[in-house]
């Protein structure tokens, strides 16, 4: 059984929360209201790094197509490795390949 690192009433508020969204039109609404532009790019741009990993793109052409820095590149790289499997999980469902 999975044990979350951070869990609390907090936490467990956000999860529900992602779990009630329905549309891609709900999911832009609640980032756009919850994060800021900054953790959104940030966010978007490790989930892209984590998909070019899942498809054996090389650190350099990662770096070069999506700016992120190669510590960026590798703590992905970790957290596919090594992780609580949240982005194998979610690369599963929106890139079965």
């Amino acid at each position: 059984m999975f044990t979350p690192k951070i869990h609390n009433e907090q936490t467990e508020l956000l999860m529900k929360a992602l779990l009630s969204l329905h549309t891609v039109e709900d999911a832009y609404r609640f980032c756009e209201d919850v994060l800021t532009v900054n953790e959104l790019m940030s966010i978007t741009q490790r989930l892209e790094v984590a998909l070019m990993l899942k498809h054996r793109i090389t650190y350099q052409e990662i770096a070069k197509k999506t700016g992120a820095s190669t510590a960026t590149i590798s703590r992905v790289n970790r957290s596919l490795l090594y992780g609580a499997e949240g982005y194998k999980r979610v690369l599963a469902e929106i890139d079965p390949a």
